[in-house]
């Protein structure tokens, strides 16, 4: 079965986010006013052929912690659809 899995990365809520503080900073440069916060992460996608969907979320889970995400630092969450 081939599956496609949406992967979002996030610096910890509890980290300071440098490049999130600079677009903050300067967004009322370009017009755009009361912005309070921004974060910055990383959106991933990924194909893949799994026997289920459960081996296909074990796949994304273990691609995740050991590999897309550093877990010390950032926080991760998917969602996988059959396709």
């Amino acid at each position: 079965m081939k599956f496609l899995a949406h992967i979002n990365v996030m610096p910890k809520a509890e980290l300071l986010d440098p490049q999130g503080k600079v677009v903050v900073k300067n967004l009322p440069n370009i017009g755009i006013d009361g912005v309070t916060d921004v974060r910055i992460g990383k959106h991933i996608t990924i194909s893949l052929d799994a026997a289920s969907a459960d081996e296909a979320h074990d796949q994304v889970e273990m691609a995740c912690s050991k590999l897309l995400a550093n877990v010390i630092m950032e926080s991760y969450d998917f969602v996988i659809e059959e396709l």
